[in-house]
C-alpha cells in the first residue's frame, strides 16, 4: 500500500526511518525519469535520488511542502544539475545549454526582471503564465524548460515534426517574455 503525500511527510515530521522507504515506494521511477533525463547515466541518477532523500530528511522540518511531489522533483533535478556541471566540469551538454539559453531571451537585460521581482515572484508569473497556455503548449514548453527534453524527443511524444516544436517554442518564450514586461510595468 502507498501512503498519502501528507502522511509521508507527518513520517518526516516525526523523525521516521520510515519516511525515505514510503517516499522511495512512491517516487523513486519518477525522480529516476527526471534525474535521467539531465544525466543519461543510471549510476548517477540513481546517486542524485540518495542525495534527493538526504536533502527532503534536512528540509522536513521545517519546511512542510504543499506538494511532495514537486518538492522531490525540484530537489532531484537540481542535484543531477549539479552532477552534470561537476562531471564536465562546468560544461553542460549540449542541448541543456541551448534550452537555458532559449529563456535567457524571455529576460531582457536592459529592464532586467530580477531586480524588480525576487525569486519567489518570478516563479508565480511563470506558473501564472503557463496556466494561461492550452495545454498542448504547456506540455510543450515544461517538456523542454524543466525536463530538458530535446526536441526530437517532444516532437516524438507530440507526433509534430520538430520544426513546429520549434515554432511553438519561439512563440511560447516571445509571450513569456512580453507577459514579464507587463507584470514588471
Amino acid at each position: 500500500m502507498v501512503l498519502e503525500d501528507e502522511k509521508i511527510i507527518d513520517l518526516y515530521w516525526e523523525r521516521s526511518e520510515s519516511a525515505i522507504t514510503e517516499t522511495d515506494k512512491k517516487y523513486r521511477s519518477r525522480c529516476i525519469y527526471v534525474a535521467r533525463s539531465v544525466l543519461n547515466d543510471i549510476s548517477d541518477a540513481e546517486e542524485c535520488l540518495n542525495d534527493t532523500y538526504l536533502t527532503a530528511w534536512n528540509l522536513m522540518p521545517p519546511e512542510r511542502p504543499k506538494f511532495l511531489s514537486s518538492f522531490l522533483f525540484k530537489i532531484v533535478r537540481n542535484h543531477s544539475l549539479n552532477k552534470l556541471r561537476f562531471n564536465n566540469n562546468s560544461k553542460r551538454k549540449k542541448d541543456i545549454s541551448f534550452s537555458t539559453e532559449e529563456l535567457e531571451e524571455c529576460v531582457d537585460g536592459n529592464s532586467s526582471v530580477e531586480d524588480k521581482f525576487d525569486e519567489s515572484e518570478v516563479v508565480n508569473a511563470i506558473n501564472e503564465f503557463l496556466e494561461s497556455l492550452k495545454k498542448d503548449r504547456r506540455y510543450i514548453f515544461v517538456r523542454r524548460y524543466w525536463y530538458l527534453d530535446s526536441i526530437a524527443d517532444i516532437a516524438g511524444h507530440c507526433s509534430m515534426t520538430e520544426d513546429n516544436v520549434m515554432k511553438i517554442l519561439s512563440r511560447t518564450r516571445m509571450q513569456l517574455k512580453e507577459y514579464l514586461k507587463g507584470r514588471v510595468g
